[in-house]
């Protein structure tokens, strides 16, 4: 089906207010666009070391929202207005403008999958839940992951580098850390290779429920693994309920400027002679990773390179 879109110009100060005033009309589904800056954290969730310059923020947010063709988008836009009027009082909105424009034809929660198809990371066939198996596949290495709200799919040179490593260090029966676990697919890929237990932690609650519906359709019990919301590096609940000398393999596919200062902190979580595996290192920081690495006490093994991206293997003695 078509839909109406709307974009609403209002200010960053009214941005929030105005999403909350539109999700009480009824209206979800909310695109902000503006320019403030991110905030240490928003960084920290998001996979990229080298963030693109954009411009001073000018107070100006743009909010756009969709409205259904059949429905009855003079009566919506006239009480978004009239709340907009009643904002005024107390809160600068700005010119609040309405641009409508109309949409091609989309469907929103499945068009996205024609760009997700089955991959190999070397003899490991990655594939979404829409896609079968085909006969000359039958017998390998499958891992079932649909693309979500949380980082992993396998596709990412990052994360190639860091089950490279997985598949070269994990024992059978290891038990195995990945802080930033993302989508779970290296606790999964761990766990497929030979680990007895799997404990993944991320800033986001996402990807806690994307981690459980990709160990399920993985055929992976609970009992197998565990996943925790919250920052491993200064939340001292969240470094009690993981465990202190209690991992073989620390995994951290995660921006070069987290692992700096995750990197003291993991040492007290790991056995001795376990195994530390850091990804999502840009080449230029490279150097940065290995001195926090040489800095916490650890022994730098290996250092390998895809494309722009790094990975720094180091042990525990």
């Amino acid at each position: 089906m078509k839909w109406r879109k709307y974009r609403l110009k209002t200010t960053t100060e009214a941005e929030d207010m105005v999403s909350s005033m539109l999700a009480e009309l009824g209206i979800g589904g909310v695109q902000i666009e503006d320019l403030v800056p991110l905030t240490n954290e928003d960084k920290e969730r998001m996979f990229v070391d080298i963030l693109p310059e954009i411009s001073a923020d000018d107070g100006t947010a743009y909010l756009t929202f969709y409205l259904d063709m059949e429905e009855d988008a003079s009566a919506v836009l006239a009480a978004v207005c009239g709340e907009l009027d009643k904002m005024r009082a107390y809160l600068d909105v700005g010119e609040c403008t309405i641009e409508e424009s109309e949409t091609e034809d989309v469907d929103w929660v499945n068009n996205w999958k024609k760009y997700f198809h089955q991959f190999y990371i070397d003899d490991i066939l990655v594939i979404p839940s829409w896609e079968q198996v085909k006969a000359e596949d039958e017998g390998k290495l499958v891992i079932h992951i649909d693309p979500g709200t949380a980082f992993g799919t396998g596709m990412h040179e990052t994360t190639q580098l860091c089950i490279r490593a997985l598949k070269k260090y994990v024992k059978e029966g290891d038990t195995v850390l990945d802080v930033g676990c993302g989508s779970g697919i290296l606790g999964m890929l761990a766990l497929k290779f030979g680990a007895g237990f799997s404990m993944g932690t991320d800033l986001d609650p996402c990807a806690v429920t994307a981690t459980h519906e990709n160990m399920e359709a993985n055929g992976i019990g609970k009992d197998s693994y565990e996943v925790l919301a919250g920052n491993i590096i200064n939340e001292k609940e969240v470094q009690e309920q993981a465990g202190y000398g209690r991992y073989d393999i620390v995994l951290a596919n995660i921006l070069a400027d987290v692992l700096v200062p995750l990197t003291p902190v993991v040492p007290a979580h790991m056995k001795s002679g376990a195994v530390y595996i850091t990804s999502g290192i840009i080449d230029d920081k490279e150097q940065a990773v290995v001195e926090a690495v040489k800095a916490a006490g650890l022994k730098v093994l290996e250092v390998n390179h895809q494309g722009e991206w790094v990975s720094v293997v180091a042990r525990k003695d």
